[in-house]
């Protein structure tokens, strides 16, 4: 049963950057979190960072019953969920002209689809204790399609509909569902080089994003934010 005190989260969509960075967030305050993605090896390495607190869930988020199977793992190990968020994100850019239409259904499959299904099954756990947060990982493109950016614009337009939607009907019922854009890079391994052209803190820092999901997940209900975006200073919009 559980080994800490606070409860159960499930993060979907976990790897090296913001993704760990929020299951170490919520982690730190005692939660019980089961990390959710493809990479088996991946995420085994990644739950070697706190053993006690870090449970590694491989699985395709696109299988509704991977969904529901995180849910009962992180109840049988952690106790009631208290927060779920869906950080996947397809990234497949390309010319309008040339998108396969199969690459085109995945992206919307992993990015959108994929979101209702967690969604579903955090809800179903939550409603009937008329608590719990349930989280979406947005972007710049959540807000406006770029040039070459259709596959990725369009899953995130649909999340971003979807957030909304469960959040007017949800909320009534206790339960806090809010969309964090993510305007701008997060720094990982593949962006750091780009400090050193930009300047320092031009990079979003996946520690600090992660402090945002802990604050909105510790909001008094009578002031409940939806929607979030976050840049770093030196970023246009």
């Amino acid at each position: 049963m559980a080994v800490t005190g606070k409860g159960s989260v499930i993060v979907a969509g976990v790897g090296p950057g913001l993704g760990m960075a929020i299951a170490m967030r919520f982690a730190s305050e005692g939660y019980g979190v089961v990390m959710m993605a493809r990479d088996r090896d991946k995420l085994s390495h990644l739950a070697r960072a706190d053993p006690e607190h870090l449970v590694s869930f491989p699985g395709d988020v696109t299988d509704p019953a991977a969904g529901e199977a995180a849910v009962e793992e992180a109840e049988r190990r952690f106790g009631p969920l208290s927060c779920a968020v869906f950080n996947a994100a397809p990234w497949r850019t390309g010319s309008i002209l040339d998108i396969a239409p199969d690459d085109f259904e995945l992206c919307w499959r992993v990015g959108a689809f994929a979101g209702l299904l967690l969604g579903q099954a955090a809800a179903r756990r939550m409603v009937p204790r008329c608590a719990g947060s349930i989280f979406f990982t947005g972007a710049t493109a959540s807000r406006r399609g770029g040039s070459g950016f259709a596959n990725f614009a369009s899953h995130k337009f649909a999340l971003r509909g979807l957030a909304q939607s469960m959040a007017r009907e949800l909320g009534p019922k206790g339960l806090h569902v809010a969309h964090i854009i993510i305007d701008g890079q997060v720094r990982s391994a593949e962006s750091e080089h780009l400090l050193a052209e930009r300047g320092p803190d031009t990079l979003l820092e996946p520690y600090a994003v992660a402090e945002a999901y802990w604050q909105l997940h510790v909001q008094h209900r009578s002031a409940w934010t939806h929607e979030v975006d976050l840049r770093p200073w030196a970023e246009r919009f």
